[in-house]
């Protein structure tokens, strides 16, 4: 499973199982096969520090820093946000500040209004770039991702493991942060919901989400129908 989700948030959801599967977790910051780390990406204490004094900068977004051990996000925040970063992060950890966490830290995800997405996303691109890749992963919310460890990085580390090529992986996808995937992947496909730059990313559409669009391309897999019988 490849998710912007937390590690440990993925793991909850497949409690029976989650020790004999892989996961691409916080779009790529960690990778686990069968129990086993793979890989993890590390901002350098220089680098981290020089985000957060960004981002606090800013009055427009809400700050989640997300490590290996846990995430954190400031107690100084309302209730509201809390709540929602609850629903996202099985670790979670609030703080006075960012100063002298004990951590490896490879993501942040922000909290914002749609409105100001667009405007946000390109403010932090010029701003700090070089650092970390701000993505729009929906519902409100841009990741910051170091550059280079996003979903495909984490898939083609457990193709590599497993001797899997690109035209032998199906994806699906509908934010921002899929965009890599999508392109990397032999069989990849945009949900109908999904915006115009992901769906050019991908080489096939797939139904919504609400009408159990990826289970019919699963489906579809299984029984080599188009595009799978070629």
């Amino acid at each position: 499973m490849a998710s912007g989700n937390q590690y440990y948030q993925l793991i909850s959801f497949f409690p029976e199982i989650a020790h004999e599967i892989a996961f691409v977790a916080e779009n790529g910051g960690w990778v686990v096969s069968e129990g086993e780390d793979i890989f993890n990406g590390e901002l350098t204490k220089a680098d981290f520090q020089a985000v957060v004094e960004h981002l606090l900068t800013r009055a427009d977004v809400e700050i989640i820093a997300c490590g290996k051990n846990s995430a954190y996000t400031l107690k100084r925040y309302d209730d509201a946000l809390k709540a929602v970063a609850a629903m996202y992060y099985h670790r979670l950890e609030f703080v006075d500040n960012f100063n002298n966490i004990n951590d490896v830290f490879f993501k942040f995800g922000l909290n914002i209004t749609d409105d100001r997405i667009p405007e946000v996303q390109a403010a932090l691109h010029d701003a700090i770039g070089d650092i970390m890749v701000p993505v729009h992963t929906g519902y409100g919310s841009i990741d910051l991702i170091i550059p280079g460890v996003h979903k495909a990085n984490g898939l083609r580390l457990l193709q590599q493991r497993w001797g899997i090529h690109d035209s032998e992986v199906v994806v699906f996808g509908d934010g921002g942060n899929d965009i890599e995937m999508l392109r990397q992947a032999g069989f990849s496909f945009a949900m109908s919901h999904a915006s115009e730059a992901v769906a050019a990313a991908a080489k096939y559409r797939a139904g919504s989400n609400n009408q159990e669009g990826v289970l019919d391309i699963i489906d579809s897999v299984l029984n080599n129908e188009p595009p799978f019988n070629v």
